[in-house]
């Protein structure tokens, strides 16, 4: 699992993916990223299916990032799959959405979310919140052997 991907970032809009990866890399994560851009893909690349059926199995994000506003799955049915599946419950999703709605924080803790931030509009303010969770769920963060 060393060689493999450490965080996937799921975000369908270019700038944001762009944006977080600039976040990442200023505060000096290097960590490698699997970029994909819908629920589905998601979902395919999390259980080594479709494009990615060459994947191996065992070899999990330490980390997902996950917009709830994505096309063909959303964002809330990509974690209540992730959360009810034995294998992947333990990944640490956090949603990096620029939903305020209370329906949508609501939901997603109900389903296993371990963490709900609203993208900040001021570029500062994201390069930092992006840099505190890369440092708290890759660094410090202690998982289950």
């Amino acid at each position: 699992m060393e060689s493999g991907i450490e965080i996937l970032l799921v975000e369908d809009n270019l700038n944001d993916v762009e944006l977080t990866l600039h976040a990442l890399k200023k505060n000096h994560i290097k960590n490698p990223v699997e970029v994909v851009h819908d629920g589905a893909e998601a979902l395919d690349f999390i259980f080594c299916r479709g494009l990615y059926a060459h994947r191996d199995p065992q070899d999990k994000p330490r980390l997902i990032l996950l917009d709830l506003k994505l096309p063909k799955v959303d964002g809330l049915e990509v974690l209540r799959v992730l959360k009810s599946t034995e294998e992947t419950r333990d990944i640490p999703v956090v949603v990096l959405t620029s939903s305020r709605e209370e329906i949508d924080i609501y939901k997603s803790y109900q389903l296993g979310v371990n963490s709900y931030i609203v993208k900040p509009v001021d570029l500062e303010q994201f390069v930092q919140a992006t840099g505190q969770l890369g440092l708290y769920w890759l660094v410090m963060n202690q998982t289950s052997p």
